[in-house]
């Protein structure tokens, strides 16, 4: 009696540990964030207006796919490197500060306001006119004609 006991408490866990192992080679793998590169996002807009919206959308985006995050991180993310005008139209934005708020809602008011306004004509201009500073180096007139481009 106490033998068959032994052979049923023995089956038993036989089959949860085959429960087990099959739970644990179907459930998903953990996937691990890496909010390193956080640091390597610029503070946007910076005041010598070098980088665009598009630019810090893309930014985010690609360090995004580097780091493993995901869209919710994206959101939140861009709102810390938001500064002054951007900073005040994100906080006038109700529908932004709603824990529903994604990534793309982000996005588009942000682009609807901060769309680049000025003409092919005026960049090709603003290129075609650029002059290397006195104090300037070389590299940063390179890295100016480059952000005009």
């Amino acid at each position: 009696m106490a033998d068959a006991r032994l052979q049923a408490g023995l089956a038993e866990t036989k089959t949860e540990v085959l429960r087990l192992r099959e739970s644990f080679s179907l459930a998903t793998p953990t996937v691990h964030k890496d909010l390193s590169f956080v640091s390597l996002e610029p503070k946007w807009p910076v005041s010598d207006s070098s980088v665009s919206l598009e630019e810090f959308i893309a930014s985010i985006e690609s360090t995004s796919r580097i780091g493993r995050w995901q869209d919710r991180d994206n959101f939140e993310i861009a709102v810390l490197k938001l500064r002054d005008s951007s900073k005040i139209f994100y906080q006038g934005c109700t529908e932004l500060e709603t824990p529903e708020a994604t990534w793309q809602k982000f996005k588009d008011p942000f682009r609807q306001i901060y769309k680049n306004v000025r003409t092919d004509r005026y960049n090709y201009m603003m290129l075609h006119t650029a002059r290397q500073g006195k104090s300037e180096d070389f590299q940063q007139f390179a890295d100016r004609c480059r952000a005009l481009s």
